[in-house]
C-alpha cells in the first residue's frame, strides 16, 4: 500500500535498533517457552516492541511475532497511517471496516505457515475478548499461554525509556504544583484539574492512561473519587493526584492540601504516610524482593493503629500504559507475597495513603527508578501537606 508521503518510523518513541533487540529478546523468551509465535493484542505490549501508539487501540489490532522471521502487523484501515509513522515494520496487513479482523488474522497466520503450530497469546491484559480467544482457539485447536513474556521485559526499563520516565516527571511536576496553587476556599475539584491537566499539558503531556483522582471535602474518604463540582470550604480537605505521559510512559503523585486548620487526627495520619514512604524507601534496592518494602511501611501503618485505614498495597509499576490505568501493576506490585526481586530499571509509583473513609484521605507518593545502589526519586514537589489560610 502506498504510504503517501508519510515516512516509515518518522514519529517513532525510539530508534529502530531499539525495538529491534526487544523484539529479539522477546523471539528468545518464545524459543524458552517452546512456542513458535506470539500473538500480541495488548496496546502496551504492541508499543513496547513496535512503537505503535493509537487512541484507536478499541477496535482489534494485533502483533504476530514468530520466533523465527519478521513480525507482521494486522491492523485496520484506518489506523494504517499512523501505523507506519510510528513504527518501522514494513508487514501490514490491512483489513477493512467490513471485514471480519479475527478472521482476517487467521488468514495471516496461515500464510505465515503458522497454522498447526504452537502459537501462543498475551492472554495478560484489557484487550482480549473472550469472543475472539474463543475464534483462536476454534482455528487453531490450542491457544497457548504467551502471558509474561514480553511483560517480563517491560518490568526493567532501559536508560531511554528512564529519561521518558523522567520527562513524564517533569510534567507531573508542573500539574501537581498548580493544583495545589488552586487550593483555596471557594475553589471546586474541578478548578484543581483544570489547573492540573493545562499545566501538565502545556509543560508536554500527552494523553493519560487514567484520569486525576482529585476530590475535595468528604468526598476525599472515598477511594478513587474524582472531581465532581464540590467547592473547598474552610476546614476542608483536599486529595490529588495524577499521572502525566512521555511517549505513553507514565509518571504519578499524590498530594495532600487541608484550607484552614488541619485537624490533629489529620496531621497524625499524614506523619505516619510519610513515615511510611520514608521506611519503604529505605529497603529499595536490588536483590531485595518486592514484598520488602511494602511490608516496612505496613509496619508503620501498623504500629500507629490506623491498619485499618490501609488495606492495599503499597505500589506498583509504572512504564508504558493506555487506558484504563496509568500503571502496570498488572506486571509487578510492591506487596505481601510477591518474591519478584527488584532489579535496577525498575520503575514503581509507592503511594500510601490513609483514610477515615466517607470523611478524609491523606497521602503522599513517589515515582521512582532502582539502581545500582538504591533508588532515584524522579519527582520534585515537596512532600507536606499543603496548609491553606481559610
Amino acid at each position: 500500500m502506498d504510504s503517501a508521503g508519510v515516512v516509515l518510523g518518522q514519529e517513532s518513541a525510539f530508534p529502530r535498533d531499539e525495538y529491534e533487540k526487544r523484539q529479539a529478546r522477546a523471539r528468545a523468551g518464545l524459543a524458552e517457552a517452546g512456542l513458535d509465535a506470539l500473538v500480541i493484542t495488548g496496546p502496551e505490549n504492541i508499543f513496547y516492541l513496535t512503537g505503535q501508539q493509537t487512541p484507536g487501540y478499541y477496535t482489534f489490532q494485533a502483533l504476530v511475532l514468530p520466533a523465527e522471521g519478521d513480525p507482521v502487523f494486522v491492523i485496520r484501515q484506518l489506523e494504517y497511517f499512523n501505523f507506519i509513522a510510528n513504527t518501522f515494520i514494513s508487514d501490514a496487513e490491512v483489513y477493512q471496516d467490513s471485514e471480519d479482523p479475527i478472521g482476517f488474522l487467521m488468514k495471516v497466520i496461515t500464510r505465515k505457515g503458522l497454522s498447526g503450530k504452537r502459537v501462543a497469546i498475551d492472554k495478560r491484559g484489557w484487550f482480549l475478548p473472550i469472543a475472539v480467544y474463543e475464534t483462536l482457539q476454534s482455528a487453531l485447536g490450542t491457544v497457548h499461554d504467551g502471558a509474561g513474556i514480553v511483560e517480563a521485559l517491560r518490568a526493567v526499563k532501559s536508560p531511554l525509556e528512564v529519561e521518558k520516565l523522567e520527562k513524564a516527571a517533569s510534567y507531573v511536576d508542573a500539574g501537581m504544583r498548580a493544583g495545589l496553587a488552586a487550593v483555596r476556599a471557594g475553589a471546586s475539584d474541578n478548578d484543581l484539574v483544570a489547573a492540573m491537566m493545562e499545566a501538565a499539558i502545556r509543560a508536554g503531556s500527552e494523553y493519560m492512561g487514567m484520569e486525576p483522582l482529585v476530590s475535595t471535602g468528604r468526598r476525599t474518604g472515598v477511594p478513587h473519587g474524582t472531581w465532581r463540582r464540590t467547592a473547598l470550604s474552610a476546614n476542608d480537605p483536599a486529595f490529588l493526584e495524577m499521572a502525566a505521559v512521555h511517549d505513553r510512559y507514565h509518571a504519578a503523585l499524590m498530594r495532600s492540601a487541608w484550607v484552614g486548620p488541619v485537624p490533629q487526627e489529620a496531621e497524625d495520619m499524614m506523619k505516619v504516610c510519610q513515615d511510611a514512604l520514608a521506611a519503604a524507601l529505605d529497603e529499595i534496592r536490588p536483590g531485595v524482593a518486592c514484598e520488602v518494602p511494602h511490608i516496612a511501611c505496613q509496619k508503620v501503618i501498623d504500629a500507629a493503629g490506623y491498619t485499618d485505614n490501609f488495606r492495599k498495597r503499597l505500589g506498583y509499576s509504572v512504564g508504558i500504559s493506555f487506558a484504563p490505568d496509568w500503571g502496570e501493576g498488572a506486571i509487578l506490585s510492591l506487596n505481601a507475597g510477591v518474591k519478584t526481586a527488584l532489579q535496577p530499571g525498575m520503575t514503581f509509583h509507592l503511594p500510601p495513603a490513609l483514610r477515615i473513609y466517607g470523611r478524609f484521605t491523606v497521602g503522599v507518593s513517589e515515582t521512582i527508578v532502582v539502581t545500582e545502589t538504591g533508588w532515584h526519586q524522579l519527582g520534585t514537589v515537596p512532600r507536606a501537606l499543603t496548609r491553606i489560610d481559610a
